[in-house]
Formats: C-alpha cells, sequence, structure tokens
C-alpha cells in the first residue's frame, strides 16, 4: 500500500471527485495536455527570441494561469477553492512545478526546442523511480534494466563529452526531474484535492513569489502577436495542468508517463513552423533510446496488473 501522506476530508469542504479506473479516457485526456505544453513552451521559446526577459514569461505564464482559474473556479465555490485538505503538500506539489517552468524556460534561452523536449523524455523513467517511494509501487530487475538503457538515451542527447554539449542541459535535467516529482504528487493528490484547489494553489503560489521580482524587469511586447502570445501563454498552463489534474484521477501515473513522448512530434512540427529548426541526429536517436524504454516499463506494468 501507498504511504500514509494525505489528511482526512474535513466535512466544510464540498468531497474532491474520487479516482477512477478509466485509463483510456485518463490517456486521451493527457495526450491532450501534451499539446498544451508544447504550446506553452513554443510560446515561451517565442517570447524570449523576441527580447522579453525569461522571468517576465515566467511570470506572464503563472499570472494568465492564475487569473483564468479565478475565473472559471470561483463563480462555482468561491473562496473555498483555495483551502486545502493537504497544504504542504500541495506547496510543495506547486513549489516544484514553479521550479521546473523557471528551469525549462531558462534552458529554451540556449538550447533548441527539441532538445529540451528529448530531456524531458527522460521524466517517464523518473516518474517510474519516484513511484516506489512515493506511491507505494514495487520495481523488479526488468525495470531497473529499462531505467539504464532510459539513462543511456539521455547521455546520447546530452553528449557530455561532444561538442553538442551545452551547460544548459543541466538547467533542462533539473526542470525534468522536477516535473516528474509534480506528476507523482498529482497522482497523489488525486481524489482528495478538487481541481479548482490544485489549479489555485499551483499558479497563485508562482504568481506571488515573482510579482516583486517581475516589477524590476518587465518589457512591453512591441506587436500585437507579442500581446497575443503572451496571454496565450498563460491560457496553455490553465488548460494543460487541468487536464493533467483529470488525466491522474482516472489513470495511474505510470500509464501516463509515456504520453508525454507525443510532445517530440509536436515538438518537432513546432521548431520547422516557428523556428525554422530541425532535430540534430543523435537528438533523436537518444529520443528513440528513452522512448523504447518507458514504453517497456508501461508494457510490463500493464502486464504486472493484468
Amino acid at each position: 500500500m501507498a504511504p500514509t501522506y494525505l489528511q482526512p476530508p474535513r466535512p466544510d469542504r464540498k468531497p474532491a471527485k474520487a479516482r477512477e479506473d478509466r485509463p483510456l479516457a485518463g490517456v486521451l485526456i493527457m495526450c491532450g495536455a501534451v499539446l498544451f505544453f508544447t504550446g506553452i513552451d513554443s510560446s515561451a521559446k517565442w517570447l524570449i527570441l523576441s527580447g522579453l526577459p525569461a522571468l517576465q514569461v515566467v511570470f506572464a505564464r503563472y499570472a494568465g494561469h492564475f487569473l483564468a482559474s479565478l475565473v472559471v473556479f470561483l463563480p462555482r465555490e468561491g473562496l473555498s477553492a483555495f483551502r486545502s485538505r493537504n497544504p504542504l503538500l500541495q506547496f510543495l506539489r506547486s513549489a516544484l512545478l514553479l521550479g521546473s517552468t523557471a528551469l525549462n524556460f531558462t534552458a529554451l534561452t540556449y538550447l533548441p526546442i527539441t532538445v529540451t523536449t528529448a530531456i524531458f523524455f527522460a521524466g517517464p523513467i523518473v516518474v517510474s523511480l519516484l513511484s516506489i517511494p512515493i506511491l507505494g509501487e514495487r520495481v523488479g530487475i526488468r525495470r531497473l534494466m529499462a531505467v539504464l538503457v532510459g539513462f543511456s538515451g539521455v547521455l546520447v542527447v546530452l553528449q557530455p563529452w561532444g561538442a553538442e554539449f551545452h551547460p544548459a542541459m543541466f538547467l533542462s535535467l533539473g526542470a525534468m526531474s522536477c516535473a516528474s516529482l509534480y506528476f507523482v504528487l498529482t497522482r497523489l493528490l488525486a481524489g482528495t484535492e478538487s481541481n479548482a484547489t490544485s489549479q489555485l494553489w499551483s499558479s497563485g503560489l508562482a504568481t506571488l513569489v515573482f510579482l516583486p521580482f517581475m516589477l524590476k524587469v518587465w518589457i512591453w511586447p512591441e506587436t500585437i502577436t507579442g500581446y497575443v502570445v503572451l496571454t496565450l501563454i498563460g491560457t496553455f498552463g490553465v488548460l494543460g495542468h487541468s487536464l493533467v489534474t483529470v488525466a491522474h484521477r482516472l489513470a495511474d501515473a505510470s500509464v501516463l508517463a509515456p504520453v508525454v513522448y507525443l510532445q517530440l512530434l509536436f515538438a518537432t512540427v513546432a521548431g520547422v513552423l516557428l523556428f525554422a529548426t530541425l532535430p540534430t541526429l543523435w537528438t533523436l536517436v537518444g529520443a528513440l533510446i528513452i522512448v523504447g524504454s518507458g514504453i517497456y516499463i508501461w508494457a510490463r506494468e500493464r502486464q504486472l496488473k493484468k
């Protein structure tokens, strides 16, 4: 059984929707989330390349997310939507998402979007490892071997021994680690916290943290397109993470984790259309190794459950 981290529900709160075993629906919803995540990364890179500070882009992503959440959830649930049954875990989950975004946006300043996406493909492997102590799952020798193979794929992408290596890749690795733990905690909180509470906490905390610093670096976009993209990045955030919360209520984290591999397709299309960049051969080879490892872990989990 999973360790007990959660507090019992309080009678003054509307109960959150319980977990369900609907993996197909969860996977389809997660596909939509991954599409919106690609929209976040593409918008961030476009805004940074257009001259906006990375700190401002991070703030815009969360401020837009927070404002959209207020508009959607407050009329239905009122101020009680802010009240968490598990404030410590909710705070940690929100901080991890904030850290992942800040590291990822900074990495995008120096790296192609296809490289950061490929590094993020190690996330399902990390999720599988973290699910052991946090979600109480068991791991065997086959999964450990698959994890090692996946790690070799990360090394192929990073190429720390070659000219393609860039120190910003460490930022992307940190972002991937934070995101993996964020997804595990999302599953842990599923069924006890409402979607409204999760969205308000994750976006509100980041907005408050970055507000004092953002005021010193704020630059208004020079074009109408810049204003549109600055608005869209927050919209992509609230849509993507709302779908993630719903998906993790319907399916296990290990089932949903490999869905992020769709982002290679989405990122490649975005890189070609928006930035005229193609993935390198080593990026594709490493990504295929990581994808194969993650798919094996996923298939093995499904077989064991049957």
